[in-house]
């Protein structure tokens, strides 16, 4: 197997958004915001090459959008999916299957291009896999969350016949998380809080377990269990589904991969008397060598 960190930009957001109810006393400490308000944020995607699948996880925000959308986001240092994968010797062409955490804006946009009106996918040979809950939020979503899905970014999805739709079985628990097959060393963990049917996917890399965090914990500075995104659709449903996720990732020493700090790109973690925090931040590529 091999494994790669594919960054694809920053991007800003209001730092009272990213935190909820938390004060900017507090979360201005790890997460700093500029005169505006505003904190940086990656877009980091990942790629695994496994067996004869090279499956991408998530494709950043993309360039469809005209200058008023991205002027609220201020994007910086971005790169389109092509060239992103061409640093690591990758060409769209190359990747069999795109793996969905979910549909928002920002982690599905650069898996659609525009040519000159024409929406086209940019990774033309995949098969596209997203939760088939999460397909039903996207193209029926309510009325807080219909602003972060973009019909140019879903719609030619299915539109091109190479979407497929993964099944959850029925599952009720409030003490653990659904965990769901995809590919061989890969896994997917379903969580609610933030999407309906937002996918988590978990790699064993080696003797690592390796987990993409997408939305469930954006950063280092979002480890503490209340600290909550005012973007979650149901925050009680995070703040249970944090709690078992780190209590389990703790236990069983997971890698958190982020895809959103745009410091700290993985962690490990350790019990303190304040709750579950990073005990090391370290990137991909050294937890890779290390792995050697």
């Amino acid at each position: 197997m091999q494994i790669y960190s594919i960054h694809t930009g920053n991007f800003k957001l209001d730092g009272g958004a990213m935190f909820g109810v938390v004060p900017k006393s507090i979360w201005n400490k790890t997460n700093p915001a500029d005169e505006n308000n505003l904190c940086t944020w990656a877009l980091r995607c990942m790629l695994v090459v496994s067996g004869d699948r090279t499956i991408l996880i998530d494709t950043g925000m993309g360039n469809k959008q005209d200058a008023k959308f991205f002027g609220h986001y201020h994007p910086s240092e971005t790169k389109t999916i092509a060239e992103a994968l061409a640093i690591h010797g990758f060409k769209p062409e190359d990747i069999t299957d795109v793996l969905l955490t979910h549909l928002h804006f920002d982690h599905v946009g650069g898996a659609v291009n525009d040519e000159n009106g024409t929406f086209t996918l940019a990774l033309p040979n995949a098969t596209y896999w997203v939760s088939a809950p999460h397909w039903e939020t996207a193209i029926h979503p309510n009325r807080r969350e219909k602003a972060s899905f973009l019909k140019e970014n879903i719609m030619p999805l299915m539109e091109s016949g190479q979407l497929k739709l993964i099944d959850i079985p029925p599952f009720k628990s409030d003490t653990s998380l659904q965990e769901i097959h995809f590919a061989e060393n890969i896994s997917c963990i379903v969580v609610n809080g933030h999407t309906q049917g937002m996918l988590l996917p978990k790699i064993q890399y080696g003797t690592n377990q390796i987990v993409y965090m997408a939305d469930l914990l954006p950063s280092v500075g979002h480890l503490p269990i209340p600290f909550v995104m005012g973007y979650d659709m149901q925050p009680l449903f995070t703040l249970n589904e944090k709690e078992l996720f780190l209590n389990e990732a703790c236990a069983k020493n997971y890698t958190l991969f982020f895809e959103h700090d745009a410091v700290n790109e993985c962690c490990d973690l350790h019990a303190t008397e304040k709750g579950i925090r990073a005990r090391t931040c370290f990137s991909l590529d050294s937890l890779i060598q290390k792995s050697l």
